[in-house]
C-alpha cells in the first residue's frame, strides 16, 4: 500500500489535532541543531492515543505486507521507531529488535538490541525522516550484520531534496503515512495556520538552511 490520499490526510489531521506536529511560522522553533524552523514533530505523542495508535500501526502493517511482502523481522530505529516497530511486529507475529544510532560504549556495545541473523529480511519503521542520515544509519548497521532490508516505513516526512537523494543512493525504498505537503494542506484547510503564513512555510520546505539562516539574522 503505498501512501494513500485518505491515509495521507487521517495521519496528517490526527497529528495536526494531537500537536505531534506543531507549525508557528511567527514565533520558529529551534532544534537540537540550532536553526530556526517553523515546524516541530514529535510523532511519540501519538502513543498516548489508542485510536491514533491504532490506526498507525495498521497502516503500518498494510504498508509492510503490501509493499514490502514478507519479511523475517521488523527493526524500529531508536528512539521514535522503537515502540512503532514493536506494535507492527506485534501485529504481524515477527520478531523484533531496534537500532541505535551507534555502539553502546558499555556491556556487550551492541548496535542493533534484539536477536537477527545474517540473511533475514528485515522492514525498517520509523518515526520520522528529515535528512534520512540518522535513519540509514541503521539500515547499514543491519546490513553490515548481513540482512536484506526491504524498505523502511515511517509516519512523517518533510519530502526534502537530500533526502530523496541520500535514501536513492543508499538504494532504500521509503514508504511514508504522511508528508510535508500533506500536513500545509490540511493544516490549512482546518485553519491550523493563516493563508498569509503558506508563503513562508513553502520556502522552508524548499531551502531550510536559507529559511534558517535568515531569521537567525533578522
Amino acid at each position: 500500500m503505498k501512501m494513500t490520499d485518505e491515509t495521507a490526510y487521517m495521519t496528517a489531521k490526527f497529528l495536526l489535532q494531537i500537536k505531534a506536529i506543531k507549525l508557528n511560522d511567527e514565533n520558529p522553533f529551534t532544534w537540537a541543531s540550532g536553526r530556526k524552523s517553523p515546524i516541530y514533530c514529535d510523532n511519540r505523542i501519538t502513543l498516548s492515543y489508542p485510536e491514533i495508535r491504532t490506526f498507525i500501526r495498521q497502516r503500518f502493517v498494510d504498508i509492510v505486507t503490501e509493499c514490502f511482502g514478507d519479511v523475517d523481522v521488523i527493526a524500529g530505529v531508536a528512539t521514535g521507531g522503537i515502540a512503532q516497530g514493536a506494535l507492527v511486529a506485534q501485529e504481524l507475529g515477527k520478531p523484533f529488535v531496534y537500532v541505535r544510532s551507534e555502539e553502546k560504549k558499555h556491556g556487550l556495545t551492541n548496535q542493533i538490541e534484539g536477536e537477527i541473523k545474517s540473511g533475514q529480511s528485515v522492514v525498517v519503521i520509523e518515526d520520522l525522516v528529515s535528512t534520512g542520515k540518522s535513519s540509514l544509519v541503521a539500515v547499514k548497521a543491519l546490513r553490515e550484520k548481513g540482512c536484506v532490508v526491504k524498505g523502511m516505513a515511517a509516519i512523517f516526512s518533510y519530502n526534502l531534496e537530500v533526502a530523496k537523494k541520500n535514501f536513492a543512493e543508499a538504494e532504500v525504498a521509503l514508504q511514508t503515512l504522511t508528508n510535508y505537503e500533506k500536513l500545509i494542506e490540511v493544516a490549512k484547510e482546518e485553519e491550523y495556520i493563516k493563508s498569509s503564513a503558506m508563503t513562508s512555510l513553502a520556502q522552508w520546505r524548499e531551502n531550510p538552511e536559507k529559511w534558517s539562516e535568515d531569521r537567525m539574522n533578522g
